[in-house]
């Protein structure tokens, strides 16, 4: 079993790099300013520049101004961006020419259903905590990312860490982890022990 690990929530570079060399699949810059790991676009661009071809640079948006979305694409050096509030798929389409990655927030009445309404084929599926946007630092039942398997490939969030991301990827057999807070030693701001060792358990079990 082959597990993506996308490290969100990225203000340094030094945790970049750290998160490149690692064995990430992207990091993720959070353009949310609602969000304490919230970071500017030129910032976020001086740290994919310092990175190399093979990691992917994911942008996290809610409900942002489309025009805003592609702006920052450009000033980040973005490859894709993460979709966290309530985008329609017409929204999504209006994206023409950008990866997107869509986040569902997993709670009481989600519907997997809905997934099939989008015109992307990786989903995000985090944990669903009232008026916040991702890193909750709370996990969700896995078992109901197993229907969304079946629409497209999957990426599990929501309070992951060393100690149950095993667990989560056993249960889930996602294409991918996304981690923030569960790899920090405050927000915005990686640990790099807790970096290590998340690695360290998905590739001494999964590789």
């Amino acid at each position: 079993m082959s597990v993506h690990v996308k490290i969100c929530g990225i203000t340094r570079c030094e945790d970049a790099l750290l998160a490149e060399r690692l064995g990430a699949f992207a990091i993720g810059f959070v353009f949310y300013s609602g969000s304490p790991r919230y970071i500017e676009p030129e910032a976020a661009g001086a740290i994919s520049r310092r990175l190399g071809p093979f990691i992917a640079r994911i942008g996290v948006f809610v409900d942002e101004d489309p025009g805003t979305v592609r702006a920052t694409v450009r000033a980040a050096g973005l490859t894709a961006v993460q979709l966290h509030g309530s985008e329609s798929p017409e929204y999504v389409r209006d994206l023409d020419g950008i990866t997107v990655i869509k986040a569902f927030r997993v709670g009481d009445g989600f519907d997997p259903r809905v997934l099939t309404d989008y015109p992307v084929n990786l989903f995000l599926l985090d944990t669903a905590v009232k008026g916040v946007y991702g890193g909750t630092g709370k996990t969700f039942d896995w078992e109901r990312a197993l229907p969304c398997r079946k629409i497209g490939n999957i990426i599990i969030a929501g309070g992951l860490t060393a100690e149950n991301v095993v667990e989560a990827v056993r249960i889930t057999d996602p294409w991918g982890v996304d981690v923030s807070g569960g790899v920090e030693s405050s927000p915005g701001v990686k640990d790099e022990v807790k970096m290590r060792y998340f690695f360290q358990r998905i590739q001494e079990t999964f590789r």
